[in-house]
This record gives structure tokens, C-alpha cells and sequence, in this order.
């Protein structure tokens, strides 16, 4: 792990002169502890930035004989879009096909986890999940499919509410075989609900 921190104290300075160039009061009884909040809220979303997702997944490897699809389908995400620093969120679906090794499934979505958690693009956040888990797991395949809706489209600029971007990153069987790929997007498309 990255021994980086984030400097809190910088960036309440930084949110109070933006609150005073909006022609706030920095001061005043609501505004007194936003720098604090923010930079509190920073630290958590942005804490991605120090740690090291390929460090997670390779600590939680174990040889097994499984060579058949595992799909993590539906993970609710967010993430930060480097370009206005406002959020985009909505589902992810990562697949991979295994081959003589597989990963702890929460320590996948930590790993997730750890790459929404630091300024991104949804194109890089897919390609760099699907990087991770083949460069890892060396499986026979990996798929990243992310559905999301960004704030900086939706609030700003154009001003299109309920966009949803869709960005898919193929490795492998994935990528070269029709077969695995109408496999697997037929299960991400299945039921909603596990009953």
C-alpha cells in the first residue's frame, strides 16, 4: 500500500476560498464546518488514490480446480469523474473464467472499490478493472461492463437527466469466443431478484 495521505488541512483551505470567490461567508453559522465536511467526504471517496487494488486480489488467490464462468453482476458504484470532480454512479458486472485460480469474491469488490475511490473516467475504471483481474488471475477470460449515469451530464453542461453510458472492457475467451460472450451477456440481462 501507498503510504499517501490526503492532506485535509489543504483542502479546507481550498473549499473555503471557493466559498469565499462564490461571494460566501465562510463564517457563517451553515458554512462554518463545510471546509471540515468536505475535506472529511474527500478523504473518504477520494482514499482510492493510496491503495494498490493488484495487492488485495494477489493476497487473496488459492488454487482451485473451478474453470467455469463467475459473474459478480448488479454492484451498486460510484465514483468521482475527474473532469468536474462531480459523481457517476449506477452498476457494475465483472466476469472472469478461471483457470487452476480464483480470488475472494469481496476482496474482487474491494479491489473495485479501491479504483472508483480516486478521480476517474467511466472508459479507464473499466478497462483498468478488467487489467487487474486478468494481469492477476491470468483466468481464461475477464469481462467489465459498467452502466452509469454521470451528474456532469445530467446537472451541467447538457443537461440530459437519465443518460446511462455504457462502457464494456473484453479480455481473453471474452473478447475472441461469440459463444462465451452471448453466455455471459444473457446473465447479466437475467432475473432481478434472487429468490
Amino acid at each position: 500500500m501507498s503510504t499517501k495521505r490526503i492532506d485535509r488541512k489543504r483542502i479546507e483551505k481550498a473549499v473555503r476560498e471557493i466559498l469565499l470567490a462564490i461571494g460566501e461567508d465562510p463564517e457563517r453559522e451553515g458554512l462554518k464546518e463545510t471546509p471540515r465536511r468536505v475535506a472529511q467526504m474527500y478523504e473518504d471517496i477520494l482514499g482510492g488514490v493510496r491503495e494498490d487494488g493488484y495487492e488485495l486480489i494477489r493476497a487473496s488467490l488459492y488454487d482451485e480446480k473451478h474453470s467455469e464462468l463467475v459473474l459478480l453482476r448488479g454492484i451498486g458504484f460510484f465514483s468521482i469523474c475527474e473532469h468536474h470532480l462531480l459523481p457517476f454512479m449506477g452498476v457494475a458486472h465483472i466476469a472472469y473464467i478461471a483457470k487452476g485460480q480464483i480470488a475472494g469474491l469481496s476482496t474482487i469488490l474491494r479491489a473495485f472499490s479501491q479504483l472508483c475511490r480516486q478521480p476517474q473516467i467511466q472508459e479507464r475504471l473499466t478497462w483498468q478493472m478488467a487489467d487487474m483481474m486478468n494481469d492477476t488471475l491470468k483466468p481464461h477470460g475477464v469481462a467489465v461492463v459498467l452502466e452509469a449515469r454521470h451528474l456532469c451530464m445530467e446537472i451541467t453542461g447538457v443537461k440530459k437527466p437519465g443518460t446511462v453510458v455504457t462502457t464494456s472492457a473484453l479480455r481473453g475467451i471474452f473478447h475472441k469466443n461469440e459463444g462465451s460472450r452471448q453466455e455471459l451477456f444473457k446473465l447479466i440481462q437475467g432475473r432481478d431478484k434472487i429468490v
